[in-house]
C-alpha cells in the first residue's frame, strides 16, 4: 500500500484509534485479513466469522510487525476502531485508489473472468508495474484489499468484479473507479441466482455505466458477438471498442484454429496493425479471452505486435483453470475443477476433444451449480455434447445433477461402458486408476463446491514413478 499513517487511516475510515502510542506511524506493508501474512508494516483487519474472529490474533500480528489492527472493539494493542469493517476497508480502498496514478482496468462477465484478468496483467506488465486481482478475489472484501495492494510505483491495476445480485457491480465499481471498462459475456452462470439472463445483463452492465464519459478518458470494451454484452453500448458515456468475430469488431481474430496439442493460434487484427499469436493455453475459447486483453491493451497503447508477442508468451497464472500435466507414464491430466457453468464446460469439452486426437479421451465432470430451472436442461446437454464430441468415456460424479449428465450422455447414443455415474469422487478415482491407459487424456471439472481438484491430484500422485511435468 501506499505509506499512510495510523492518524490519516483513522480520519478516511471515520474511525477511534486505541493503544496507539504515535499516530503518526505509517502503515508501509500489505493490509491482510489473514494473520499469517502479517508481516513489519502492515494493516491486519479483524473480520469476525461465524468460526473465527481475527480479533483473537490481535497480538499475534502485531508481534508478526503489524503496525495496527483495523477492527471493531478495542483489542490491547495499536487499533482503529470503526462499526463496520467492510465499509472502512472499501473507504480505505477509495481513498487510496484515489490517490494512485494508475490507470485502472475492471472486468467482469459470466465466464473466463479469471482467466482473462491474468492474460490482461501479463500483457501490461511487459509496459508497466501492474497489480492485479489475485485468484478470483472479485467480492466486497477480495476487491479493496488487491486495491490496496498497489503501490506509487504501479501503473495498471486490473481488477475483476463479480456479482451475486443488482447492485453488487455499481458498488465495487463505487470503491475503485475504472477508467476502462471490460465486460466479456453474459451467459448462465448463477442464472438460478439472478433469475434469468437478462437481469444478469443488468447487473453485468452496471459496470460501463460506472465508467467516465470518452471526453473524460472513459472506455467500454464489450463483446460484439454477444447480443447482450453489444446492447451495453447504450448505457455508458464512455467511448465504445469492440471485440470479437463480428465484422463490427475493432479488435479480431482471423484464421482461428488449434495445434496439434489443442492450443489456440490466429492473426490478430487492432487498429494499430496486425500479428499472429499462437497460444501457450489450451482451448479455443481462449481466443475471445486473448481478444478481450488485447482491445485493453491496444487503448493503453501497445501495438499489435507488442500485444501478440505477449499473449504468446502468457501462461495460466490461476490454479485448477485448465491446469494440464502429463504424467511420466504419458496420461494427460487436465485439471479445470475450480469452478463450472454450460459455457464454460462446452469450451473444456471442446478443448478435450482437441486435445485428444487420436487418442482416448476421458471426461469427469460433476455438478454445475445455481442453475436454478435451468439445471436439468444444461446438465443434459453437457452430457449429449460430450457424445457429439466423440469423448471416449464420460464418468458423471455425484447426486441428481451428475445423472442428468450421465443421461443426457445415453440419450444421445452413448451406450455400455461409454458413459457411467459414480456416487463420488473416490469412486472416480478408483475407476481411473483401474482402467487408464498411457497416452490417455483425462479432462476433470465441475463447480468449485463438488471438489473434484481432488480426482485431479490423486490421479496425479497414483501416477507419479518420479517427477511429474507440468506443461
Amino acid at each position: 500500500m501506499i505509506a499512510l499513517s495510523l492518524a490519516e487511516i483513522a480520519e478516511v475510515v471515520g474511525g477511534q484509534t486505541h493503544d496507539i502510542p504515535d499516530p503518526s506511524v505509517q502503515v508501509t506493508g500489505p493490509v491482510v485479513r489473514d494473520s499469517r501474512e502479517a508481516g513489519p508494516g502492515s494493516l491486519f483487519v479483524a473480520f469476525a466469522g461465524e468460526r473465527v474472529d481475527g480479533h483473537d490474533f490481535a497480538a499475534a500480528v502485531v508481534g508478526a510487525g503489524a503496525v495496527a489492527v483495523l477492527g471493531t472493539r478495542p483489542v490491547g494493542v495499536p487499533a482503529i476502531v470503526v462499526d463496520d469493517v467492510q465499509t472502512a476497508l472499501g473507504a480505505l480502498a477509495r481513498h487510496v485508489v484515489r490517490r494512485l496514478g494508475a490507470t485502472l482496468v475492471a472486468l467482469t462477465g459470466s465466464a473466463g473472468k479469471t482467466s482473462t484478468k491474468d492474460l490482461i496483467a501479463q500483457v501490461l506488465q511487459r509496459k508497466a508495474p501492474t497489480v492485479f486481482t489475485p485468484g478470483s478475489l472479485n467480492n466486497e472484501i477480495g476487491l479493496p484489499l488487491t486495491a490496496l495492494s498497489a503501490t506509487e510505483e504501479t501503473r495498471f491495476l486490473v481488477l475483476e468484479m463479480g456479482a451475486r445480485g443488482i447492485g453488487h457491480i455499481r458498488y465495487l465499481a463505487g470503491l475503485t473507479p475504472p477508467k476502462i471498462g471490460l465486460v466479456l459475456n453474459v451467459g448462465s452462470a448463477h442464472i438460478g441466482e439472478f433469475g434469468g439472463r437478462e437481469q444478469i445483463a443488468q447487473a453485468k452492465g452496471e459496470l460501463v455505466e460506472a465508467l467516465p464519459s470518452e471526453a473524460e478518458g472513459g472506455t467500454a470494451i464489450l463483446n460484439a458477438d454477444d447480443p447482450y454484452v453489444r446492447a451495453m453500448a447504450s448505457r455508458t458515456k464512455a467511448k465504445v471498442i469492440l471485440f470479437g468475430e463480428s465484422g463490427e469488431a475493432d479488435v479480431s481474430a482471423e484464421n482461428v484454429r488449434l495445434t496439434d496439442t489443442g492450443q489456440p493460434a490466429f492473426r490478430l487484427h487492432t487498429p494499430s496493425g496486425a500479428s499472429d499469436v499462437t497460444m501457450r493455453l489450451y482451448g479455443e475459447h481462449h481466443v475471445s479471452n486473448a481478444l478481450a486483453a488485447a482491445a485493453v491493451a491496444h487503448e493503453l497503447g501497445m501495438s499489435a505486435d507488442e500485444i501478440a508477442v505477449a499473449l504468446s508468451e502468457a501462461g495460466s497464472l490461476s490454479r485448477w483453470r485448465m491446469e494440464v500435466t502429463e504424467r511420466p507414464d504419458g496420461v494427460t491430466v487436465v485439471n479445470d475443477a475450480y469452478n463450472a457453468n454450460p459455457e464454460s464446460m462446452r469450451a473444456a469439452l471442446r478443448a478435450l476433444a482437441a486435445m485428444g486426437k487420436g487418442r482416448r479421451t476421458w471426461a469427469v465432470l460433476g455438478k454445475m451449480a445455481e442453475l436454478g430451472d435451468e439445471a436439468l436442461a444444461e446438465h443434459d446437454a453437457v452430457g449429449r455434447l460430450a457424445v457429439r464430441l466423440n469423448v471416449s468415456k464420460l464418468v458423471a460424479v455425484g447426486g441428481r445433477e451428475a445423472a442428468w449428465l450421465q443421461l443426457g450422455a445415453y440419450n444421445e447414443g452413448s451406450w455400455g461402458e461409454e458413459s457411467v455415474h459414480v456416487s463420488d469422487a473416490q469412486a472416480a478415482v478408483d475407476l481411473l486408476r483401474s482402467e487408464l491407459r498411457p497416452g490417455d487424456v483425462v479432462l476433470v471439472k465441475a463447480s468449485r463446491s463438488v471438489g473434484l481438484e481432488g480426482v485431479a491430484q490423486a490421479l496425479l500422485e497414483s501416477g507419479a514413478e518420479g517427477e511429474v511435468s507440468a506443461r
